[in-house]
């Protein structure tokens, strides 16, 4: 039986000193409610829509719950891989009661990670019903 061969995706390289990390909220905070705005920055690269291939742009991706996907294939696009491919540095979301992990992970054009990767550390928050 022949192997069975995943497709890789083209990837895109990142520019040296390459950083994404997230501005709010904070590594342990409480929100209160479930419904929060998430501010994601990026430093020594440019922020542009889905599908617009300039150098050392992309876009951001929120992942929720979640571990890096494998980052040589398009990123999944589900409840906790949040695409802003409209260039977006912020988003509305809303989590149920709990403890929760937030990431980001810069993706190219085509949604793809760049080599080497652009992600976030990995922050913990706790929502609390009001």
């Amino acid at each position: 039986m022949a192997p069975f061969n995943i497709a890789l995706a083209e990837q895109t390289a990142s520019p040296p000193g390459a950083e994404e990390y997230i501005i709010w909220p904070s590594d342990g905070a409480v929100i209160h409610g479930g419904k929060l705005w998430v501010r994601m920055g990026l430093r020594n690269m440019g922020v542009c829509p889905k599908g617009v291939a300039r150098p050392n742009c992309g876009h951001h991706h929120l992942l929720i719950d979640t571990d890096l996907p494998a980052l040589d294939q398009e990123i999944p696009s589900d409840r906790n891989h949040l695409h802003f491919g409209a260039g977006e540095t912020d988003a509305r979301i809303e989590l149920p009661p709990g403890k929760h992990t937030l990431q980001l992970l810069l993706g190219d054009q085509n949604h793809v990670p760049f080599v080497p990767p652009v992600y976030s550390k990995k922050i913990t928050i706790t929502v609390q019903k009001d």
